[in-house]
């Protein structure tokens, strides 16, 4: 264990001040992930079943049951919000009450995409800049060495440079991988908000003999 973490402290030292910063931003992702991972698991914006019964049950004008059936999924969560706005406020005021929602859940969900898509565009260029610095010192030394260079300490150089391009890769390419997942998961909850949202403003009004037998 210990040879591997002292293996890890070589590595990172070789890349000089990129690479140390570059070993940070890839524990802050780390951290970002596991940390999304869990709210992702709490808010559950996959979960449509309960919602989609709680529509169902307010098309057949069954209110109670729809609240009782929303669930505590953001879209669940959204759908009991707004069905008590229109139960209690003039359209105009629901609609706007049922915006202000969507627009905290949405929020919420991404949080820590911006900081996803700083790591995704700033580990690249880390890299690019702990290389440019290794290729200045390769040749600096390359230079003082004079007619007694010896190409091998060259290439230790240049290859020792190249390790901060490929770290901040690895860290970049994960990032962005998370931030895209992160967005169309946004992405496809703002979708069911509006269609619920759109299902509740829309009930269709119910007949006289049906109101009057409930």
């Amino acid at each position: 264990m210990e040879s591997s973490l002292q293996t890890a402290l070589d590595f990172v030292l070789r890349g000089g001040p990129a690479m140390i910063a570059i070993a940070g931003l890839s524990v802050l992702l780390l951290a970002l992930v596991l940390w999304k991972s869990v709210a992702l698991m709490i808010l559950a914006p996959w979960r449509r079943g309960r919602a989609q019964a709680a529509l169902l049950a307010w098309a057949q004008y069954r209110d109670d049951e729809a609240l009782a059936l929303s669930g505590r999924a953001m879209l669940g969560r959204f759908l009991g919000s707004t069905i008590k706005a229109v139960r209690t406020l003039p359209e105009a005021h629901a609609r706007e009450r049922a915006e202000a929602a969507a627009l905290s859940a949405l929020e919420e969900l991404r949080a820590g995409a911006r900081a996803l898509d700083l790591i995704a565009t700033i580990a690249p260029l880390l890299g690019l800049l702990g290389t440019v610095l290794g290729m200045i010192g390769a040749f600096q030394a390359l230079q003082e060495a004079g007619s007694r260079a010896d190409p091998a300490v060259l290439a230790g150089g240049i290859w020792e440079a190249l390790l901060t391009t490929a770290a901040g890769m690895a860290v970049a390419i994960p990032a962005t991988v998370a931030s895209v997942w992160l967005d169309g998961i946004a992405h496809r909850a703002g979708r069911d908000m509006e269609a619920a949202a759109t299902a509740i403003f829309t009930r269709p009004v119910r007949r006289t003999a049906e109101a009057r037998a409930a």
